[in-house]
């Protein structure tokens, strides 16, 4: 005979996405930032791709990607509480 295993508990999705979102921890707003902040490291990732042979130009061009990297990363993991502050502010 064989036994079943729960291996998650079930979870009502009937509201659709606002549901799905609350599940995994995300709100429109933390969502929307995760989006810019994915663009901006594509973005970035392609500066870096497209490095000259020049050394100067290599190493502005390079460090601008890097900066732009590292501008993603603090908004991927930062960006809900930067923006919470600006769309909640209080009269």
């Amino acid at each position: 005979m064989s036994k079943l295993t729960v291996l998650a508990k079930p979870i009502d999705m009937s509201g659709g996405f606002k549901d799905f979102f609350d599940t995994i921890g995300l709100t429109s707003g933390g969502l929307v930032t995760k989006g810019i902040a994915a663009v901006i490291g594509v973005i970035a990732v392609r500066m870096l791709l497209q490095l000259s042979s020049d050394p100067k130009g290599a190493l502005r061009k390079g460090s601008m990607a890097i900066g732009t990297l590292f501008v993603a990363v603090v908004l991927a993991l930062y960006g809900g509480e930067l923006f919470s502050t600006v769309t909640n502010a209080k009269n």
